[in-house]
C-alpha cells in the first residue's frame, strides 16, 4: 500500500479525485492552481497508481496517492470481474488515506478513477463536490449523484437531465480551462512549428490518445489542404508508426507529433482553425481561446455519446461545426475544413464563443468548494 508521507498542516486540506484521460484530470488541475493562488489550503491528490492523473498531478507539485483501481466496460468481458475486485481494493485503500488525512472535503472530477475515493468519502462522511464536464452525466457522475453534497455542471441544458429530485445540489459553473492555456503565444508557436506566418494554420487533433479516423481522413485529404494552408496534426503516441504519416512527413507545409504538452499553448495560439474529437475538456480549452472548430465526435458502439451530444449542443449555439457521418466523405471533410478556414465564417464562430464565459469557470468552482469548507467549519463550532 502507498503511504506517501503527506506533512501535517493546519490549513484546510482537499483532496482531489478524478482521471483516466487528460480530459478528466486537466480541469481539475486548473481548479487547484486557482486554491493554491489564496495560499490556505492545502491540496493532495488521490487515483490510480498507473493512470495518467499521477504523472499530471505530480508535474503540478501536488502530493498524490495511488490505489487500485478498475473500469466497468459497456461490453461484457471478463475485464470487468477483475476490474471489480480492483475497484472493492480501490475503496478499501481510500479508506485508509481518506481517514488517515482526514480531509475537508473531497472534490470529485469524475472518470472511473475516482469511484473508490468518492464511496470511500462516504463511507467515512466526509463532504463530496463532484463536477461533470460534459453535458450529461457519465457513469462515476452517477455513482456520485446521491452521495455529493453539491454537483456542478457546465451548461444550463445539462440541469434538465437530471433526475428531479437531486436538481437541488445542482450549481451550473461551466468547465474550468487550466492557467496555461490562456499564455500561448502564436509568433512563438509558428517559431516551434517552422511555419510561414502568411499562410493560415489548421491544426488536427485527435485527443490524447489519438485518433486514427481522423488521421486517415485527414492523410487522404492532405495534398488538397496544403493547397490552401499549413497543417499541423497530433497523431496520437500510439501512431506515430503509421505508413501514412512516414508517408506525408515529406509534405512542405505538414507538421506531425504524436503528442503536444508543455508546447500546446503556443500550437493553439497560432492556429486558425482547429478539427478535433468533442471531448469536453479539449472542447472548453478551444472555446476559451475562441477558436474555430469542427468536430468530429466519437460515437458508435463502444462510447455512451456524450461527445456526440456535446458536439450538438456546440453546433446548436453556433460554437462550432460536426460532422457525423460515417463514414465520413472525403470531399465532404474538405469543404467543410474550407468553411471552417474561410476568414469571414470563422469570425461569426468567434463571436458567437464569446458568449461562454470559460475565464470564470474554476473561480465559481473555487467558491463552491470553500461554501462547503466554511459549512463544515460553522457545523463543528
Amino acid at each position: 500500500m502507498e503511504t506517501q508521507e503527506i506533512p501535517s498542516s493546519h490549513r484546510p486540506r482537499l483532496m482531489f479525485t478524478g482521471g483516466g484521460t487528460g480530459g478528466h484530470v486537466y480541469p481539475g488541475l486548473s481548479v487547484l492552481e486557482q486554491l493554491r493562488k489564496r495560499g490556505e489550503y492545502e491540496v493532495v491528490g488521490i487515483g490510480s497508481k498507473k493512470g495518467v492523473e499521477r504523472t499530471l498531478v505530480g508535474e503540478a507539485s501536488v502530493p498524490f496517492l495511488g490505489i487500485p483501481s478498475g473500469k466497468f466496460r459497456r461490453e461484457f468481458t471478463f475485464k470487468n470481474v477483475t476490474d471489480l475486485f480492483r475497484v472493492l481494493g480501490g475503496i478499501f485503500v481510500s479508506i485508509y488515506h481518506l481517514k488517515r488525512l482526514n480531509p475537508h472535503l473531497l472534490f470529485s472530477k469524475g472518470g472511473f478513477v475516482s469511484v473508490p475515493p468518492v464511496l470511500a468519502a462516504f463511507i467515512l462522511k466526509i463532504p463530496v463536490i463532484a463536477h461533470e464536464s460534459d453535458l450529461d452525466p457519465g457513469l462515476a457522475t452517477r455513482i456520485a449523484l446521491p452521495i455529493a453534497r453539491r454537483l456542478l455542471v457546465p451548461f444550463p441544458e445539462s440541469v434538465e437531465l437530471y433526475p428531479k429530485r437531486y436538481r437541488s445540489k445542482i450549481t451550473v459553473t461551466g468547465n474550468p480551462v487550466r492557467d496555461a492555456i490562456f499564455q500561448g503565444n502564436a509568433e512563438e508557436g509558428r517559431k516551434l512549428l517552422g511555419l510561414r506566418k502568411d499562410r493560415p494554420i489548421l491544426l488536427v487533433l485527435g485527443g490524447s490518445q489519438g485518433a486514427m479516423e481522423i488521421n486517415r481522413l485527414l492523410w487522404s485529404t492532405l495534398p488538397d489542404l496544403l493547397k490552401d494552408m499549413q497543417v499541423v496534426h497530433q497523431v496520437g503516441p500510439l501512431h506515430t508508426g503509421a505508413p501514412e504519416l512516414a508517408e506525408s512527413l515529406h509534405l512542405s507545409g505538414y507538421v506531425a507529433k504524436g503528442y503536444f504538452k508543455e508546447e500546446l499553448p503556443h500550437v493553439l495560439a497560432a492556429a486558425d482553425g482547429v478539427v478535433s474529437r468533442a471531448g469536453a475538456g479539449t472542447l472548453w480549452e478551444l472555446a476559451a481561446l475562441c477558436k474555430p472548430m469542427l468536430l468530429i465526435p466519437l460515437r458508435g458502439s463502444g462510447t455512451r455519446g456524450d461527445q456526440v451530444r456535446n458536439a450538438r449542443l456546440f453546433e446548436l449555439h453556433g460554437w462550432a461545426r460536426a460532422i457525423y457521418d460515417e463514414p465520413i466523405p472525403r470531399q465532404r471533410f474538405l469543404e467543410e475544413v474550407r468553411f471552417l478556414m474561410d476568414t469571414r465564417r470563422a469570425q461569426d464562430l468567434q463571436t458567437n464563443l464569446k458568449q461562454l464565459d470559460v475565464r470564470g469557470a474554476a473561480n465559481r468552482i473555487v467558491q463552491v468548494l470553500l461554501e462547503v469548507i466554511q459549512e463544515g467549519t460553522e457545523q463543528n463550532q
